[in-house]
């Protein structure tokens, strides 16, 4: 089944900003304002995806997400007798994906719901961007150095480990169940997802910043509401990427 092809925005002009939103609502956008500065860190990653998700449910819904994450990690560590990457890996992939049973929702894709964090932790479904958001933050709460990978088509996460002295990068696809990736295995997801055939291009692999994370979370509520018909919620969506874009251009 094809993707929404969510890809990080082009930079655009600064302008001055916005006081007050046209469509989104107010609750939402300033959550998002207000995480901007913070973005950079797991704890404002986390809580701008939640704000994002605000616009929908009106509810301030961030401190109840980090609190099931963090339950999340302290679930693995109670689990983990070692503290080698390896090992925590392996604990994180077997609560996450075989205790938890998160995936993807192949079922009902295109659900906004699917992109609203909140949402993903009552369901225990997401897409690819979201599931990689829990992936990321209880991985990092572990002492893990998780990267979300940008890849048209399909998000995804790389671990960083060390086989034999020297540092690499494991590939997962949260969205199949933690699905390992060799990095052929990662290009031709890309060409699965895509339907199009993908040279091995490093640049198609390249790690997201938060910013560009969150850019492409809202832009693919973008095209959900497109597709939809619900032409306030996308004009709301536009005023969050601008948003995110005028304050920290990715």
């Amino acid at each position: 089944m094809a993707k929404l092809k969510g890809t990080s925005p082009s930079p655009r002009p600064l302008r001055s900003p916005m006081t007050s939103p046209a469509y989104c609502r107010p609750l939402a956008y300033e959550a998002l304002r207000g995480e901007l500065p913070q973005i950079a860190t797991q704890q404002g990653l986390v809580r701008a995806a939640c704000a994002v998700a605000s616009h929908e449910s009106g509810l301030s819904e961030s401190a109840q997400v980090l609190e099931s994450l963090d339950a999340m990690a302290q679930t693995v560590r109670n689990r983990a007798r070692s503290d080698s990457p390896s090992a925590l890996v392996a604990h994180l992939h077997d609560v996450l994906f075989d205790l938890l049973e998160y995936g993807g929702n192949n079922d009902d894709y295109y659900n906004a719901a699917n992109s609203y964090l909140p949402a993903v932790l009552s369901s225990r479904r997401g897409i690819p961007i979201t599931l990689a958001i829990v992936y990321k933050y209880v991985a990092s709460e572990l002492g893990l150095a998780v990267h979300g990978i940008n890849s048209p088509g399909h998000f995804l996460v790389a671990v960083e480990l060390v086989e034999g002295g020297n540092p690499t990068l494991m590939f997962v696809d949260p969205f199949y169940g933690g699905q390992l990736l060799s990095l052929p295995e990662a290009f031709n997801r890309i060409s699965e997802t895509t339907g199009k055939h993908v040279d091995p291009n490093p640049r198609l692999l390249s790690p997201a910043s938060h910013q560009a994370w969150i850019a492409r979370l809202i832009l693919n509520l973008t095209a959900i509401f497109a597709r939809t018909g619900r032409e306030k919620d996308l004009y709301a969506m536009q005023e969050m990427l601008d948003l995110v874009e005028r304050e920290y251009v990715a």
